[in-house]
């Protein structure tokens, strides 16, 4: 057999096999990057959002986020996972599987210290006042990143996810029972009245934010403490 006739072999019989392969690897790979992604969100993504990220068109997306889907939830043939992917608010994340709640807060809880420290005891307050309010608002309020803080409260069981914006699909954070329980008080209206300085600290004197910011910094660590 001549080159050509290896060429016109390869090209003609192998091609279909050759196409297969490499869409079967695209598609590997589009969920392979959407799994990398996810798994370090922190809010809902959409699907637009998710094919930026990836590098890959909005269709491919959808069919990888429903294959990974089935996986997690073993209808692929494997064990259910102890995730799942979720749909919250137009937009796509991981999520502990519900009767696993429990076991992973008793965890992260065990691991978490007795006492809080001042960037969650701020953060705490920002949430406190402006609930509901969305981890970008915060760190915006804050001015430096509050994710990790987030998690931290949210597995101490100080704040909770209270709703996804159904534009944005960000999550909104509030304080729970068991904050009012810690500082012994029967609302957030008995909290120190600090709640102006978050909507325009320009408009009061710095020591008056300062004296006013650990007057509720105090509160709140000494109500955690007990």
């Amino acid at each position: 057999m001549t080159d050509d006739a290896s060429t016109s072999s390869a090209t003609g019989g192998g091609s279909s096999a050759t196409t297969g392969v490499h869409a079967a690897v695209t598609a590997t790979d589009v969920a392979r990057r959407l799994e990398a992604i996810l798994l370090i969100v922190e809010e809902p993504q959409s699907l637009v959002s998710l094919a930026a990220a990836v590098g890959a068109p909005v269709p491919a997306v959808r069919q990888a986020i429903e294959t990974l889907v089935d996986d997690y939830d073993g209808k692929s043939g494997g064990p259910v996972r102890g995730f799942e992917l979720r749909e919250v608010g137009g937009g796509w994340r991981l999520y502990v599987r519900e009767e696993l709640d429990d076991l992973v807060s008793e965890f992260v809880g065990g691991q978490a210290p007795s006492r809080l420290s001042q960037a969650a005891l701020e953060t705490l307050a920002v949430i406190a006042y402006k609930q509901p309010v969305t981890r970008s608002q915060v760190a915006s309020i804050r001015a430096v990143n509050v994710d990790s803080v987030v998690r931290t409260l949210l597995a101490r069981g100080l704040i909770t996810e209270l709703f996804a914006d159904a534009e944005t699909g960000a999550i909104n954070y509030g304080t729970t029972d068991a904050l009012l329980v810690h500082l012994g008080i029967n609302s957030l209206d008995e909290l120190p009245h600090i709640s102006p300085l978050l909507d325009g600290v320009d408009e009061v004197s710095r020591a008056d934010e300062v004296s006013r910011a650990d007057e509720a910094g105090g509160t709140m660590d000494e109500g955690i403490r007990r």
